[in-house]
């Protein structure tokens, strides 16, 4: 067994013994630790406004937005990228920034809602054991709280997740813009999972957003995230 080791960052001594155990039950029941490393490619339409396809292990990413007819072709680790938009390179610099800039976070949002459960360790996370719970549609379940240190865009965020305690698979979530917010916005799903290569994604959920058609690929052309004109595999 491969093991769930936490990211380089992830706040052990603040988080409870029992929401790590469960994490790394969440972790096993998606396919597990190896299945996730070894996952290559990931592609999906973002609620139906944009098409994202991420190599996990170069960093390189392309988002297709047809709303405002704009490409993105960035690489989420060393931060640069080209952006088109109408089909013409954007060459000013500031522009340049800007453009990456939002690129990186479409990312961040988009890929946080097909993936989550395999971040639960993540660098600057802190996991609670909040309680134990029923989702809206009455699974009974285990609810960690998420919190975050300087990290992402938006480190006062927090997330509680609802864990099933039968199989151990995130049924449902809830987004708080501020960790001292008394009650979140919004709860929502996450069911229909599928399997996708070696990994189990949910995606098409119940209540009609985030993640849909998504691809789980060996490998995509190297010019999907270099050539604006090359075929992306978009599916809208």
């Amino acid at each position: 067994m491969v093991g769930n080791p936490a990211a380089d960052g992830f706040n052990q001594a603040a988080s409870d013994p029992q929401a790590i155990q469960i994490a790394d039950q969440v972790m096993e029941a998606m396919g597990g630790r190896k299945a996730w490393d070894d996952t290559n490619v990931i592609g999906w339409n973002f609620n139906g406004r944009r098409y994202l396809i991420w190599d996990k292990s170069s960093g390189d990413v392309r988002i297709d937005v047809p709303q405002d007819s704009t490409v993105y072709l960035i690489n989420i680790h060393d931060h640069t990228g080209k952006v088109y938009r109408k089909g013409q390179e954007q060459t000013d610099p500031d522009s340049v920034r800007l453009y990456t800039k939002k690129g990186e976070a479409i990312w961040i949002n988009d890929s946080y809602w097909l993936v989550m459960p395999f971040k639960l360790k993540d660098s600057g996370v802190t996991l609670k054991y909040m309680e134990e719970d029923t989702t809206q549609t009455g699974v009974k379940s285990d609810v960690l709280q998420l919190t975050f240190k300087n990290v992402g865009n938006t480190p006062d965020n927090m997330y509680k997740v609802w864990v099933d305690q039968a199989d151990h698979l995130v049924k449902q979530w809830a987004y708080y813009a501020s960790f001292d917010q008394e009650k979140p916005p919004a709860i929502w799903p996450w069911d229909h999972y599928q399997t996708y290569g070696e990994i189990k994604l949910s995606s098409d959920r119940s209540d009609g957003r985030g993640p849909k058609l998504v691809q789980v690929l060996s490998s995509v052309p190297e010019a999907v995230f270099t050539d604006v004109d090359q075929p992306s595999l978009v599916k809208f």
